[in-house]
């Protein structure tokens, strides 16, 4: 059991391990965590374009894709081009006193290794939990938005989620809360002014 309350405890790191990437952007941020949460319930809607795929499958592969992260922190491509992270030492590491440890390893090994059709969709949707963040960013007014969004784009691997992101570059990111444009925003409920 101490193994599983050290298990949950690292997990909990991801609450706190900021995504790099945004201190080059110069606006917007996220935990880790909340990434992984974003892209879980995108892995849900790419699996309900797709029903044929395995969801659990797609959804324990988003699940899991940043984990080693609690480790070894987050590593932006600008990182990259300088550090080597030992990610098959972190994820060996964390998975060993897990008896379920084999199941997070060969999830890991799917992800990274981009040859099912559940792998190439937990793929894009962490791309396009990116492109949602950028998107907004954007939107707020971040001019540099635009291009990591046409890069983030180009490593999307399925028609879905290409379909999916020209959809969420073609709506505003306040529009799921703010398409209501009647007398609410001035009286707070749906009544129509007698005045």
């Amino acid at each position: 059991m101490r193994d599983l309350a050290d298990f949950l405890f690292e997990v909990g790191m991801l609450k706190k391990t900021p995504r790099s990437g945004f201190q080059f952007l110069g606006s917007g941020s996220e935990s880790v965590a909340e990434h992984v949460l974003q892209t879980l319930y995108i892995g849900y809607v790419l699996c309900k374009m797709e029903p044929a795929v395995n969801e659990l499958t797609v959804l324990r592969l988003c699940l899991v894709h940043d984990l080693p992260e609690a480790r070894t922190g987050d590593m932006n491509y600008m990182n990259k081009k300088y550090v080597t992270v030992d990610e098959k030492k972190a994820i060996r590491e964390l998975a060993e006193p897990l008896f379920f440890g084999g199941e997070i390893e060969s999830a890991l090994d799917e992800f990274n290794g981009r040859e099912t059709r559940e792998s190439l969709l937990a793929r894009d949707a962490d791309q396009l939990a990116l492109i949602l963040q950028l998107k907004e960013c954007g939107d707020l007014g971040n001019k540099y938005s635009q291009e990591w969004i046409r890069f983030a784009v180009r490593r999307l691997a399925t028609e879905n989620a290409r379909k999916l992101a020209e959809s969420i570059l073609d709506t505003d990111s306040a529009n799921w809360w703010f398409k209501d444009k009647s007398d609410w925003w001035v009286n707070g409920n749906h009544e129509p002014t007698t005045e």
